[in-house]
């Protein structure tokens, strides 16, 4: 059974940084794709950043592109979530999903398309 468990959260000022961690386990994850997603208070579930297992495609929710970075360590089987130049929008429960038929390439990447979730850790990010 695949389980994602999610770390790094936290507080931190505008213009600071964050690592979120996402650790996987239960299956070989070589087929999958690997996604984060946000929700904000009293928002609906977004899209984030994706990466492929095998291939390391990548791809970015406009909000975030050029100031998050998606990768993975496929020994540890780990996902990582780098994320600089907070922003207070940047507010939202942060949540690890993964699926094998998923894709970080539209119109794959929604969160309907992702059938394993872990339980999300907080980002608060002040102004």
């Amino acid at each position: 059974q695949v389980q994602l468990v999610e770390s790094g959260g936290g507080l931190v000022q505008a213009g600071g940084s964050l690592r979120l961690s996402c650790a996987a386990s239960g299956r070989t994850f070589s087929s999958y794709a690997m996604a984060w997603f946000r929700q904000p208070p009293g928002k609906e579930r977004e899209f984030v950043a994706a990466i492929s297992w095998s291939a390391g495609r990548t791809s970015y929710a406009d909000s975030v592109k050029g100031r998050f970075t998606i990768s993975r360590d496929a020994a540890k089987n780990m996902v990582f979530l780098q994320m600089n130049s907070l922003k207070p929008e940047d507010t939202a429960v942060y949540y690890c999903a993964a699926d094998p038929l998923a894709s970080p390439l539209q119109p794959m990447r929604g969160p309907d398309k992702f059938g394993y979730w872990g339980r999300g850790t907080q980002v608060t990010v002040s102004s």
